[in-house]
């Protein structure tokens, strides 16, 4: 296994089109209901990458049948009905949030025992607030001492009623909560308690569930949110959309690049709030063009911004070094909960760009870059996918970049650093 891969920087500006594999954030949601639902769904365009893989062997190990065609973009999943078949299982769930955290709500519908454990950073991951919340639900869960996992879980199904969460640490927790909820003996009224973060993720699951025939209401900023217990989910047919995270790395390839790139399969209305990237890139200094199913980025003279990225955290790391190519300083702010991801991204991103001659002033809840002459580096990528992706787009200009242990990129998006040689090459 390679420990490290050189960036190859471009001789000109990068014109090309692109289709990035399927979202993983809509995979792992469709997964969630089409397991609970009644009768067989289809899903089309789907990630195959270790974060979905560890949902698929999750839900086999719970008894539900899952087949993978077409490279594993095609899967026919056999739907429970919401019961459970397997009364006992034992899930490994590597470094996979959304797995822990939506098979902690989904096995707590079962009856008999569930356990959910991870690598030694998941162990860190907290998951105190959604045991609370399911707690209040009627769910018997246990859990370490620092309210991370393992996760030990006595199930004898959800009786419904009245929750109230944080909404501060993760929207994973309420949309675990929402997932599970039509299953509950009755309906379930959730309310979030203080400033819910990266609320597009929130809607995103609402409208995943309602595609599959749930039916919620809300508040207008998803604070409180009931869930009826009379409308499970119905297999259906569901097509996947390409992934707006990895998108916004091939977004930034173009600003900084000052190329022209298109990426097929999104535009401005798409389920995933990570289209709003293009804002940020719009803001400091590209052109942002949306067709019907394609959105198209050009790069210009670059600036830098002060941008709230709390909605679309997942592209903070790619804005932070397109700010490396932009003249003046760039705020990224409101985003403290990206230190509970796959590692403290705020720190992460910070000690990475001082190597390539920034200076940085760190937050609690967020970065001001101030760019400075670009110089060779390697960089460390701390297990997180998004630090090796991000990161890589410097070495697009700047010679002399390498990334450490980049076999990470598997996570979301294994043939990442294919697909950007394929990308550099259509120029």
């Amino acid at each position: 296994m390679t420990d490290k891969i050189a960036i190859t920087p471009v001789t000109q500006p990068i014109t090309a089109r692109v289709r990035p594999p399927g979202s993983k954030s809509l995979t792992n949601r469709a997964l969630i209901c089409a397991a609970l639902a009644q009768g067989e769904s289809i899903l089309t365009g789907a990630l195959d990458s270790e974060d979905t893989q560890v949902m698929i062997a999750s839900l086999r190990e719970l008894g539900i049948a899952v087949e993978a065609s077409d490279e594993g973009r095609t899967l026919r999943v056999s739907g429970c009905g919401g019961k459970l078949p397997a009364g006992e299982a034992s899930l490994f769930i590597e470094n996979s949030g959304t797995s822990m955290r939506f098979l902690t709500a989904l096995t707590t519908l079962g009856h008999g025992e569930y356990r959910l454990d991870g690598i030694a950073r998941m162990r860190e991951r907290p998951l105190a607030d959604l045991s609370e919340a399911l707690k209040q639900l009627g769910a018997n869960i246990g859990l370490s001492e620092t309210g991370c996992p393992p996760v030990e879980v006595h199930a004898r199904g959800l009786t419904g009623g009245k929750v109230r969460i944080r909404g501060d640490i993760s929207s994973q927790f309420l949309s675990a909560l929402m997932m599970a909820a039509p299953y509950a003996a009755t309906d379930v009224s959730i309310e979030v308690l203080g400033t819910l973060v990266s609320v597009p993720y929130v809607e995103m699951t609402r409208a995943v569930m309602e595609s599959f025939g749930a039916k919620l209401s809300s508040d207008d900023r998803s604070q409180n949110v009931t869930v009826r217990c009379d409308s499970r989910y119905v297999g259906t047919k569901y097509d996947i959309e390409p992934d707006a995270s990895a998108a916004s790395y091939f977004f930034a390839a173009a600003a900084i690049t000052k190329g022209d790139i298109t990426v097929e399969g999104l535009h401005r209305e798409s389920l995933q709030g990570d289209v709003a990237f293009c804002d940020c890139l719009e803001q400091i200094g590209c052109r942002v063009d949306y067709g019907e199913n394609s959105i198209r980025v050009r790069g210009g003279e670059l600036k830098g911004v002060d941008v709230d990225m709390n909605a679309i955290s997942d592209t903070m790391q790619t804005l932070a070094v397109v700010a490396l190519f932009a003249e003046g300083p760039t705020r990224i702010r409101n985003v403290a909960h990206v230190r509970h991801k796959e590692t403290d991204r705020i720190e992460a991103v910070a000690n990475e760009l001082r190597k390539l001659n920034a200076e940085v002033e760190e937050s609690e809840d967020g970065l001001v870059i101030q760019p400075g002459d670009l110089q060779p580096a390697q960089i460390a990528t701390y297990n997180d996918h998004r630090m090796a992706m991000s990161f890589s787009l410097a070495g697009l200009v700047q010679p002399g970049i390498e990334i450490l242990e980049p076999q990470c990129v598997s996570k979301t998006y294994p043939k990442f650093f294919q697909d950007l040689q394929d990308l550099c090459s259509q120029s």
